[in-house]
């Protein structure tokens, strides 16, 4: 019997707020560059009133968010589980996020009182994105926001490894993959940024557990994890962790594993001028693919083309008209 859900993500609702600097300003603010940072709110109010680059409409993001808006977007059926306040930044990510065509456990009167969390995005000329990142009321993201009967019938549960940085985050994420695992829903999981990999190997081990169905991570992030600086002697290791996986390799696209032989992903050249979301969208669209009659190979050729178009504009989010023309240069 189909599932109704391709599949349900879980992650921090985060509201994206993306702005335009010169690597002077990131030097002269003190924020380390390329990494997405955790800070207090007093902090990030500081580094917003500094700014006095262009900014960009906001969106409804962190890292799953985006995810599951590819796999809505690219046509298959997706759930997000996240945690927002009863804030006007909460009523606009709820919102944004219907809008979008996700399903998802908040509703806006169950909304708790709070801050909701919010990304600065600081995109230098070089398309590099750096995060500063307070998580608000995300932050007590836990098992009471994961709804059991949407996990079982959904053919992946998606976990989102910032989740490791809060401990009730880690302890939703172990359970969610529990329930799946019982259940027969395949997983898969993101490393998310090199500082999570750095700061919180353990944590994102006990997450990973016996293993995953599916690994999401860019190049340093796979290196940072198994401890290497060999692609092949990398690639070795994560095959103990991971049944498939996909590392995006930037502007050499991506290298996949579909349980049986490495495929070599190659992408359109461009010139980029944003990459924020990219790994985020490569991963919504190659679960669509694999869940939508797709080998591996061809999932990361969409989810390649996809992220390629992606960084040659600002923003985290394809239209769905770049979408449409996307799928039909790919038919």
């Amino acid at each position: 019997m189909a599932k109704k859900f391709d599949v349900y993500g879980i992650g921090n609702a985060l509201v994206d707020m993306e702005f335009e600097v010169t690597a002077d300003f990131l030097k002269k603010a003190n924020i380390e560059k390329g990494l997405m940072t955790l800070v207090d709110e007093n902090r990030q109010t500081e580094i917003i009133n500094t700014l006095h680059g262009t900014q960009h409409k906001r969106s409804c993001g962190g890292s799953a968010a985006n995810t599951m808006i590819a796999v809505s977007q690219f046509g298959g059926k997706s759930f997000y589980s996240c945690k927002v306040a009863s804030d006007e930044t909460g009523d606009f990510y709820f919102k944004d996020l219907m809008d979008n065509g996700v399903e998802t456990n908040l509703s806006s009167s169950s909304l708790e009182s709070g801050v909701t969390g919010k990304c600065i995005v600081l995109i230098t000329p070089d398309a590099d994105r750096t995060m500063n990142t307070f998580l608000g009321i995300t932050s007590n993201f836990s098992t009471k926001e994961l709804m059991e009967e949407h996990i079982k019938n959904s053919n992946y549960l998606y976990i989102e490894g910032y989740l490791v940085a809060s401990p009730t985050g880690k302890d939703a994420s172990v359970k969610a993959k529990k329930i799946a695992e019982t259940h027969n829903v395949k997983t898969a999981l993101t490393f998310s940024d090199v500082n999570m990999v750095n700061f919180f190997a353990d944590g994102l081990k006990e997450m990973i557990g016996d293993g995953v169905d599916l690994l999401f991570c860019n190049e340093a992030e796979a290196y940072a994890y198994t401890k290497s600086n060999d692609l092949t002697e990398a690639v070795s290791a994560l095959k103990k962790i991971a049944k498939t996986f996909a590392i995006t390799l930037g502007p050499k696209g991506a290298l996949v594993y579909d349980g049986k032989e490495e495929i070599q992903v190659v992408t359109m050249p461009v010139e980029a001028i944003d990459t924020n979301g990219a790994g985020d969208l490569f991963a919504g669209a190659m679960l669509y693919g694999i869940n939508n009659g797709m080998t591996y190979g061809e999932a990361a050729k969409l989810g390649c083309f996809a992220s390629s178009t992606l960084v040659t504009q600002f923003g985290a989010r394809l239209r769905l008209e770049q979408v449409k023309k996307i799928k039909e240069q790919l038919a």
